[in-house]
């Protein structure tokens, strides 16, 4: 098995087609706001545009950010769309597997190339010539084939646990609605309910590269909190934020910045996590009511409530007391506590897929670069 040197522009080609604004929606409309750090796929998109034309993408199409790419924003077009001029898409060439090209620009020394030939600090960009310069060793075809197909392999056990995930999200929607329709209701505000408190101020001096791991603005984001990309603290740091130390079904909010109102709850970990300021945490008067006000803050009308206290400046932000005044009704507490034990279960089970879902992409990447390199035979 013969493998031979070559750049990425003799592989692929940057595709630049067009594509009228009248057929693109939440659905196929791919920004750099809508593609997932770490490799994590697409969401549903906040923005559609409805005039003009937007750049292309059919279905086998590679898409990657080309805004900050060390956070690694990267997808396997499944379907055909169009996508903002941040987004860079990728075409694969005659004998190249288009997965198998995915899996090559899903490797870290690709993002790593394009890090370092990137224009900007602030704002970096990548260098869209010096990106198509970047080496890479291919296979014959038939062996291409063979790798996408293992690593494939785990990306569809993933993809088939996020389906189960958004299933039992909405199945716990779909009991807050009815709960919501068949009690009675009292109306008030979430103070009510929980006040909401900010994260520990930790330092820049306080940040190591070995420790205890912070959640940030930027690990929340979509009904979900990333755990694999954390800034550290040392123990003796630790030791002096223990009041932030986090717990299995926290509920926490994003208070600044473009993912503010955004929610996540805790899963369960066996490290100790802990939390940063301006990352807001619901602390519960009544128990059980976390999961009451995650069902809640997917309502259409709580993210229209903060998008609104949060307008009005170029870095948006909320306090824990703008948070706490947002209006919303609800049953009596005795019935809002049977409400979270009734779902409890099935967000057990969800923080357990994604336990899964974290191993399997562990065991994903450990893999990855050893069969782009050949180390691993096929």
């Amino acid at each position: 098995m013969k493998w031979e040197n070559y750049q990425l522009k003799d592989i692929a080609n940057y595709w630049s087609g067009k594509v009228e604004a009248s057929v693109l929606d939440a659905t196929n409309y791919i920004s750099t706001e809508n593609l997932i750090p770490d490799r994590g796929g697409v969401v549903n998109s906040n923005y559609v545009p409805t005039s003009g034309n937007s750049n292309s993408y059919s279905e086998n199409d590679v898409l990657i950010s080309n805004i900050r790419p060390y956070f690694k924003k990267i997808w396997f077009a499944d379907k055909q769309g169009g996508c903002s001029n941040d987004v860079l898409v990728f075409r694969a060439k005659e004998n190249i597997e288009p997965l198998f090209l995915y899996y090559q620009l899903s490797k870290d020394a690709f993002f790593d190339d394009m890090v370092a030939g990137s224009n900007g600090t602030k704002m970096p960009r990548g260098n869209k010539t010096s990106i198509m310069e970047f080496k890479l060793q291919i296979p014959p075809l038939p062996t291409q084939r063979k790798i996408a197909s293992i690593l494939s392999a785990y990306d569809d056990l993933i993809e088939n646990n996020l389906k189960r995930i958004k299933l039992l999200e909405e199945k716990a929607f779909l009991r807050y609605k009815i709960l919501m329709s068949s009690e009675k209701l009292i109306e008030g505000t979430v103070g009510d309910l929980a006040d909401v408190k900010s994260g520990f101020a930790f330092k820049g001096a306080d940040w190591t590269d070995e420790g205890f791991p912070v959640i940030k603005i930027k690990n929340i984001g979509n009904n979900d909190i990333d755990l694999t990309d954390c800034s550290l603290i040392p123990e003796n740091i630790a030791e002096a934020a223990a009041k932030f130390k986090l717990n299995a079904g926290d509920l926490l909010i994003a208070m600044t910045g473009a993912t503010v109102g955004k929610i996540g709850m805790m899963p369960k970990t066996e490290t100790s996590f802990y939390l940063n300021q301006r990352v807001g945490i619901f602390k519960p008067k009544v128990e059980n009511v976390e999961l009451f006000l995650f069902c809640f803050y997917n309502e259409p009308s709580a993210k229209d409530a903060v998008e609104s206290l949060a307008s009005g400046a170029a870095q948006p932000n909320i306090s824990g007391g703008q948070l706490e005044s947002i209006k919303l009704f609800y049953p009596k507490f005795e019935t809002v506590t049977e409400f979270g034990n009734s779902i409890k279960s099935q967000f057990e089970l969800i923080w357990n897929l994604k336990q899964q879902n974290a191993k399997l992409r562990e065991a994903r990447d450990i893999l990855l670069p050893r069969l782009m390199s050949g180390e691993v035979e096929v």
